[in-house]
């Protein structure tokens, strides 16, 4: 009798488009300017690294990386969202796994 396995993964490169087009559409906002705020994808965890100045850039960060997944047709309930750490000063630090 044969068994099936089913394993979900998400595709590297696709994360890799979907995070680089959300980082240039962040960059070119009016209301990031002169921001702070980076986006690290490490690509051998696939684990991204959200750091940013406030709770409404951190929200505007993940739901331009969530858009940018479903175009590129990944699923976004994939991205297990942790808590927030606040890092040095006033910086928010998210690891989105």
């Amino acid at each position: 009798m044969p068994t099936f396995d089913i394993v979900s993964k998400i595709d590297g490169q696709t994360l890799d488009n979907a995070v680089n087009t959300a980082k240039k559409e962040i960059l070119n906002r009016y209301d990031f300017h002169g921001s702070n705020s980076t986006i690290d994808l490490d690509k051998k965890t696939n684990t991204l690294t959200v750091v940013t100045e406030n709770d409404m850039r951190l929200k505007a960060i993940q739901d331009s990386i969530i858009g940018r997944m479903v175009k590129q047709h990944l699923d976004p309930n994939a991205l297990d969202f942790g808590k927030e750490q606040y890092a040095s000063g006033m910086m928010i630090k998210k690891d989105i796994k």
